[in-house]
């Protein structure tokens, strides 16, 4: 890939950022236990405690870090961000291009054990004729992606900046697939119809019920709405506080490891 736009990139984090967040993962002020038995209130305080130990003397960071090193990764600049993403052309020129969003709370780190049988499916029981060339961008603000300095990086926004991503990489045809907010810019992309996705598939399909057909609902049918009922209701506070607030919920997040752990 000789595109000057296109700068090679490798995840190394310093030393000095590793002691300073074993120092305030040591240095944790805790809360209160929770008042209940169950996890309603949240994750419980003995259960952080235990992911908080293992953080801070078991996790092996460098070993995570040279496995995510192992697919080659780029930077490049579109629509004045910088954008950062795995690149791993398959040994079969004529691999379809395959475009690969994550969701939140992830990153493209979810999509490592599928690359290797994505652009090699010979080496794992598959035929050649399977194979892509796997592309998988971090969202704005996630990983190593730059942070939008402005508004205005709306879902639209994200799926044309991919758009034009797969083009600088000289792939004017291909297929996108996309989880959680993934699956919203995948099927964003989809829409916008600029010409250059073919197909998308998504394994989170959001559809709303249509409310002239609700007398008629099976069991099945009503149990399913009255969990997503219950989401809106008890589990979906995260939501409402990040898309209303973010920047007051960052203070807390950026200052605590633990804050971004629980």
């Amino acid at each position: 890939m000789s595109n000057a736009l296109i700068k090679p990139f490798q995840i190394a984090i310093s030393d000095a950022v590793i002691e300073d967040l074993k120092n305030r993962l040591a240095n944790t002020r805790w809360p209160e236990k929770e008042t209940v038995t169950d996890w309603s209130q949240g994750m419980p305080l003995a259960y952080s405690q235990e992911l908080c130990e293992y953080w801070l003397n078991d996790y092996d960071w460098r070993q995570r870090e040279a496995r995510l090193n192992r697919y080659p990764q780029f930077t490049t600049e579109l629509n004045d961000l910088a954008v950062h993403f795995v690149h791993v052309r398959s040994a079969h020129a004529d691999a379809k291009p395959l475009l690969m969003t994550h969701g939140w709370p992830g990153s493209i780190a979810e999509f490592q054990a599928v690359i290797g049988p994505l652009v090699d499916p010979e080496a794992h029981g598959g035929k050649a004729e399977d194979a892509f060339h796997v592309v998988c961008p971090s969202l704005p603000g996630f990983g190593f992606s730059a942070k939008p300095a402005s508004t205005g990086w709306s879902v639209d926004k994200i799926a044309q900046t991919w758009d034009l991503l797969m083009l600088r990489l000289g792939y004017s045809r291909y297929v996108a697939q996309g989880g959680d907010w993934g699956a919203i810019v995948t099927t964003t992309i989809a829409e916008q119809n600029l010409g250059h996705c073919e197909a998308i598939h998504v394994n989170m399909v959001v559809v709303e019920p249509d409310p002239a057909t609700m007398d008629e609902l099976t069991a099945i049918e009503q149990d399913a709405i009255a969990g997503i009922q219950y989401y809106y209701d008890s589990d979906s506070g995260y939501s409402k506080q990040q898309s209303t607030r973010p920047q007051t919920l960052g203070y807390g997040l950026t200052d605590s490891p633990v804050g971004q752990m629980t």
